[in-house]
């Protein structure tokens, strides 16, 4: 602890009614929305008796399929808080002209831009490619459930938490103000001696852990739990990106950790790992955060590839163009990105030849990147393309990607890059690959799973317009941040002097209000859909047809996903086991078996949270406390490695019962 720090509240550690912001009128009234919002929310569960239904079928399940269906919730939730910091941060900078220093202080400013920063891309991206993974992968390969269950269930909580203690910065205490990679020395004690920066190491580090934890059980379960005759390369596509995907994060999120780590470690305890003082150096953490960082931009996008792959075969009605090319041009990209991480910072003095290896390894991952744009157009090529809203989204990837990969090309140039690092040109190019690629990949998948996960498509009118205002929001958005950034804007900057630079960002704010009606539009589009299930229902189970494995079982699919391990001849799967014949595996039956729900998840959980909250605030018997109880809920659930649950005998009487009169009808 620094020897600066003030006396402590035996009970409140460092935390007083001075924290709670209630001077900030934007704050005072987002928490009386919040608040009023929540007790609605209880009030109907209440009113409805659903609280049972809850904690059993949904907060202690293991069913990998509901917990990517809450990765999924939880990331629609985060998003809408995401848009709102950054409809704020586009506002502000729309009005912060000729000596106007807007409505937000710089103080809350930087909260917003860093919090926007973290929200977007560890509570929205992230929880929408591992919810999707985890929905999916298991069903394509033909697996009943993941390796680890119970891990699992884990996973997801951690990450909700962290979630959760983001949110209460915004109403005790205050969020970093240093950017979402959190560099030194602006996180340091000295630039830094409030609670933000410990609110955002936490909140962090937790949810670090739980993406790690899921990745290392969902490449076990890809390499364990594979359906007979499913080889590598006959694995679909999105399950080859997920393989790829979660590889990187087991490799690169401990550096992460470590350089999280060690940085609480420089402001709890006044060590130097990463100061200017007794040989620390600020750039040690640069580099440390950037191993992640860039495999994190590719761990985010390899997925988006891969659905965009399901999509473009299954809308196109015919076989995916170039499968082998696509796997390679995945393993290259996954190898590749690990090399790439200095173009962060090509003008830190590295050198020539440090920039020219890094500038060109950022040139070259850009090949394999073109290779699976023109599988995907060769796809379209003499297909049958349907116009579903999935395709839409894929149709639009592909206009707003090409922009985002030609100017990455030119960051990718360490002498250009000295004129636009650290400018909104850099900003614009980001968000052109996070929304083109990221987003519209994930609101793509939403709608072509969503009758797999719930038994009901989608109303297609208001998804339609979802896509359309989301793609022309786009480009009203940020072609002019574009433009901005290559006359030298530097990001970040919260007023401007240069009057001449106002309808660049008036134009930016109106896009981002475009891009708010996209979000509402699929937002009304949940809700009609929901209201309305009945007319949408699908009786085939397989409403797009489909070509991979996931579409061999109902929709949804039992909680042990195949009764028949399903017997692989192809990469497509399913449309294999059609043209044989037959719709549904019929032989290799095995006895079902599946765990039980756990409550340890949630538990321990919601004790971290407890914890970190408490060493955030210096509360230190809090964190004693919740650390003892974490340690107990742990070691008990050791005990309970035998738990687990049978399906009911009649179940699998119906389910052999299928079987046989589906070999009749066959004859």
């Amino acid at each position: 602890m620094s020897p600066d720090t003030p006396h402590l509240d035996p009970i409140f550690g460092r935390l007083t009614l001075g924290d709670i912001p209630y001077h900030e009128p934007i704050l005072l009234i987002t928490f009386a929305v919040v608040a009023l919002v929540g007790l609605a929310a209880v009030g109907a569960l209440t009113y409805f008796r659903l609280w049972g239904y809850l904690w059993r079928e949904w907060i202690t399940t293991v069913d990998h399929k509901r917990i990517g269906i809450m990765y999924v919730v939880l990331a629609i939730i985060m998003l809408v808080r995401g848009l709102a910091d950054a409809i704020m941060m586009r506002l502000q900078q729309a009005m912060a002209f000729n000596g106007s220093e807007g409505y937000l202080p710089p103080h809350h400013y930087d909260q917003i831009f860093t919090a926007h920063g973290v929200i977007m891309i560890f509570f929205v991206a992230t929880p929408l490619i591992v919810g999707m993974m985890n929905f999916v992968v298991p069903l394509q390969i033909g697996a009943r459930d993941v390796s680890f269950p119970y891990l699992n269930n884990l996973g997801f909580w951690l990450t909700a938490v962290a979630a959760i203690l983001v949110n209460i910065s915004l109403f005790v205490g205050e969020f970093s103000q240093a950017g979402w990679v959190g560099e030194p020395p602006l996180t340091g004690l000295a630039a830094s001696p409030g609670v933000g920066v410990d609110y955002y190491l936490w909140a962090l580090q937790i949810s670090g852990i739980g993406t790690t934890i899921g990745a290392i059980n969902l490449v076990a379960t890809i390499f364990k739990m594979r359906a007979p005759g499913m080889n590598l390369m006959k694995m679909p596509v999105f399950t080859w990106t997920s393989l790829c995907v979660n590889a990187l994060i087991v490799i690169s999120f401990p550096f992460l950790t470590i350089s999280i780590t060690l940085l609480t470690l420089d402001r709890l305890f006044g060590m130097h790992f990463f100061t200017t003082e007794l040989g620390g150096n600020p750039m040690a953490y640069v580099n440390l955060v950037w191993i992640w960082g860039h495999p994190e931009v590719y761990i985010l996008i390899l997925p988006a590839f891969g659905v965009y792959s399901e999509v473009a075969a299954t809308f196109c009605g015919k076989r995916l163009f170039g499968y082998t090319s696509m796997v390679y041009a995945t393993v290259s990209i996954t190898v590749l990105g690990f090399l790439v991480w200095l173009h962060h910072f090509f003008t830190m003095g590295s050198g020539a030849n440090i920039n020219a290896f890094f500038g060109l390894m950022t040139a070259l991952i850009a090949i394999p990147t073109g290779v699976k744009v023109y599988n995907w157009l060769f796809t379209m090529y003499r297909g049958r393309v349907r116009f579903d809203v999935p395709m839409l989204w894929t149709i639009s990837f592909m206009l707003t990607f090409l922009l985002g990969g030609l100017t990455g090309v030119l960051c990718s140039i360490p002498a250009a890059d000295f004129q636009i690092h650290n400018s909104l040109f850099v900003v614009a190019h980001f968000h052109n690959v996070a929304i083109g690629a990221i987003v519209f990949a994930m609101l793509a998948a939403i709608d072509y799973w969503f009758p797999k996960a719930f038994g009901f498509k989608l109303e297609p009118f208001w998804g339609k317009l979802s896509v359309a205002f989301w793609t022309v929001g786009f480009f009203i958005a940020f072609l002019p941040i574009y433009i901005a950034g290559f006359m030298g804007v530097t990001r970040r900057t919260q007023s401007f002097d240069d009057p001449s630079l106002q309808i660049y960002f008036v134009i930016a704010a109106i896009g981002g209000f475009v891009i708010l009606l996209g979000v509402v539009f699929f937002l009304i589009q949940l809700f009609v859909s929901i209201v309305n299930r009945e007319k949408l229902r699908d009786t085939t189970g397989d409403p797009w047809g489909g070509r991979t494995l996931e579409w061999a079982t109902s929709s949804p699919p039992p909680a042990y996903n195949f009764a028949f391990t399903p017997l692989v001849h192809d990469i497509d799967a399913w449309t294999d086991m059609k043209e044989r014949g037959y719709r549904r595996p019929l032989d290799g039956f095995k006895a079902i078996h599946m765990p039980s729900n756990t409550s340890t998840g949630i538990f321990l959980s919601v004790l971290l949270l407890a914890f970190s909250f408490a060493v955030i605030w210096f509360m230190w018997w809090l964190a004693a406390l919740s650390f003892a109880l974490m340690l107990v809920i742990g070691i008990g659930h050791t005990f309970n490695y035998n738990r687990s649950f049978h399906i009911p005998a009649d179940v699998v009487a119906r389910t052999e019962g299928e079987r046989t009169r589906l070999l009749a009808q066959q004859g």
